[in-house]
């Protein structure tokens, strides 16, 4: 029996929007099933607005277009991340400065933003790490200290919350992925939230190539021209009509997924108990939505061997990032600031598991079952 790491998860109306959507005739951006999700997106995280994108990628490019970025100015972020978080700001001419992880989330680690931020920081991005949110309290407060933007990397954070709070919704400004490995998909595909209403009419502008067309067709303006700059960043109409099949149920779907994660953690709790494994630490004011299962392997055993032997047995465990501050780019583009010793550690040791609406019991017991072999050995 052969365990995927993953199978995107369909409700069964996909379809059936789709071609609703084809017969209605509309398939570029912003007809009937993007405003759905865009009402979704507002009414489900209480952002002032929320835009879908091409992709969560396409988001952040957003933001930093929004942030006015610029050569030289840095932005804070952890180096454990995908690299989409630092590219969209090097893309503008930004610096990120990575900043190590607590050891517990493998969030940022709140207590050392401030000594990172210098005369030319522009922004911190906390990067929501599995759906479990980063100590938002502070760093809302160290950004309003130092008069600089917070946008929210919530790529795994959809239907996640921090003290009650949707993620996405608390800084600025905050980007999801809908990914085809998220929660919540269409294949590829993102969101915008955008907190703060003054960002509003620019967000719109720079989604729309940089053009007043949003509000041209809402009767604002007699016609519509270029204003700034700006890019295609809105998906067409058809993935909209999936996201929005996956939208409706997105309470089921955390749901579901959530008594998988929990039923790992229980299987896994010997494993911890004997020093072997780490699992993943919840803290009390986050509300996860069970985004993803990894392990950390206690020091001294080797994770490839653990991989390998896993994968013998057809059971598809993988690791995850690379740290940012040790690719080649990221030596070149960016910049270090203080020990990144948590990182570095815990990049070497993760391991993620399988989990995806559909598995069974059975699948999850023999996951755990090689995984325990595998470690012990």
């Amino acid at each position: 029996m052969n365990i995927p790491f993953n199978k995107p998860y369909m409700t069964g109306k996909e379809l059936y929007f789709i071609a609703e959507a084809k017969f209605g005739n509309m398939l570029a951006g912003d007809g009937p099933f993007t405003k759905r999700c865009h009402n979704w997106l507002q009414q489900n995280t209480g952002s002032s607005k929320g835009l879908l994108t091409h992709s969560c990628t396409a988001a952040l490019e957003m933001a930093a277009l929004l942030l006015d970025i610029s050569d030289g100015d840095e932005i804070i972020m952890p180096s454990y991340t995908f690299v989409s978080t630092a590219n969209a700001f090097v893309l503008r001419g930004g610096v990120p400065v990575f900043v190590d992880v607590r050891h517990d989330t493998l969030n940022i680690d709140e207590r050392l933003i401030e000594a990172a931020i210098t005369e030319r920081t522009k922004a911190i991005v906390p990067v929501h790490y599995a759906g479990v949110a980063c100590e938002m309290d502070t760093i809302l407060q160290i950004a309003q200290r130092h008069g600089i933007a917070v946008v929210e990397d919530a790529a795994q954070g959809v239907m996640a919350r921090y003290k009650g709070r949707a993620l996405g919704s608390i800084g600025n400004l905050g980007t999801y992925s809908f990914h085809e490995t998220k929660n919540v998909i269409s294949g590829e595909g993102g969101a915008l939230l955008v907190n703060d209403p003054d960002l509003i009419l620019r967000a719109e502008i720079i989604r729309e190539k940089g053009t007043d067309r949003s509000r041209f067709f809402r009767g604002e303006v007699d016609k519509y021209t270029w204003q700034e700059v700006g890019s295609s960043f809105l998906p067409g109409e058809l993935t909209a009509a999936f996201l929005w099949a996956q939208l409706e149920e997105a309470d089921s779907i955390t749901k579901a997924r959530l008594a998988l994660w929990h039923r790992y953690h229980e299987h896994l709790a010997p494993l911890e108990a004997s020093g072997l494994i780490r699992r993943p630490v919840i803290p009390n004011d986050c509300e996860h939505n069970a985004h993803m299962y990894y392990i950390l392997l206690a020091p001294g055993i080797d994770r490839c061997r653990v991989l390998d032997e896993v994968k013998r047995e057809g059971v598809a465990c993988v690791f995850h990032y690379i740290p940012l501050h040790s690719s080649p780019a990221g030596r070149r583009l960016g910049r270090v600031s203080g020990s990144l010793e948590v990182t570095d550690s815990h990049a070497e040791r993760l391991i993620r598991l399988p989990l995806w609406l559909g598995m069974t019991e059975q699948e999850l017991a023999r996951v755990v079952e090689i995984l325990g072999n595998a470690v012990r050995r």
